[in-house]
């Protein structure tokens, strides 16, 4: 029982630091996504779509942590 838990902790620890990563990447990848004639109109949902995606895996990973209590 405690070795799931601690993966459980761990897991939470990876999709934090996933969140974060997303977070990160953001102003790198959307020069080169802007690039493609296709979604160079869809500017707006696509940051939008990218940070609700690195919210959602911080507010996962921190609730993880935070229940692992």
């Amino acid at each position: 029982m405690k070795d799931k838990r601690n993966i459980q902790l761990i897991w939470g620890a990876l999709l934090m630091m996933a969140g974060l990563g997303v977070f990160y990447r953001i102003p790198q990848v959307m020069p080169k996504i802007l690039e493609i004639e296709a979604f160079a109109e869809a500017t707006g949902i696509i940051k939008f779509c990218f940070y609700l995606l690195g919210i959602l895996l911080v507010y996962g990973g921190g609730k993880k942590i935070y229940d692992h209590r």
